[in-house]
């Protein structure tokens, strides 16, 4: 480990081919390296690291979930950390939501510090949902709707319903009130 790097977390086995490492790297090597556009979230080398990356050339590459990734001296880093960092001047050490959702925005006015639960409330409708809305669920053996939520890795149920609509207001009214790090639902599917 050179003296650029300090480690943030232990870590228990060598990573996969895809796992990201969460080993730190100093704003300075950082600013030695890369650009970053605030405007658009982009990176780019500053200096050819090898002949993958020459100079000019877009930083990174698709991790395979949406979110990108940049290889700086052997170590994997997501590009929404090394916004924070270049920016702040801080690796963040707790996780880092994207407002908008999307995983690839990495402008920094799009990203913020929460906690995992508050990362959770920030999640589109699943692409196996099938009432259409958020917190809402088909229960067969009562012929209801269940609207419930979830607050602090806790599920709390909202009442059974016979109109659809009315359950998922019940879900907006609760969601408003109990998720204030993000009180409204994202619809589009991930």
């Amino acid at each position: 480990m050179d003296a650029n790097t300090l480690p943030l977390f232990e870590q228990e086995s060598q990573p996969s081919k895809k796992q990201v490492r969460r080993e730190a790297i100093t704003q300075e090597r950082l600013l030695a390296l890369l650009n970053y556009d605030t405007e658009t979230g982009a990176f780019v080398w500053k200096v050819s690291t090898s002949n993958r990356a020459p100079v000019g050339s877009p930083a990174g590459t698709d991790h395979g979930n949406g979110y990108r990734v940049i290889t700086i001296d052997h170590c994997t880093h997501y590009a929404h950390h090394l916004a924070w960092l270049f920016v702040y001047g801080e690796y963040p050490n707790q996780e880092m939501d994207h407002i908008d959702g999307d995983r690839s925005n990495n402008r920094v006015s799009n990203l913020r510090y929460g906690t995992h639960a508050q990362n959770m409330q920030n999640l589109s409708l699943r692409r196996t949902n099938k009432s259409g809305m958020t917190g809402v669920s088909w229960l067969k053996n009562y012929g209801k709707w269940e609207a419930y939520i979830t607050v602090n890795y806790k599920k709390i149920n909202l009442g059974y319903y016979d109109d659809l609509q009315k359950a998922g207001a019940a879900y907006l009214n609760a969601k408003q009130e109990m998720h204030r790090f993000h009180p409204v639902p994202r619809r589009e599917a991930q």
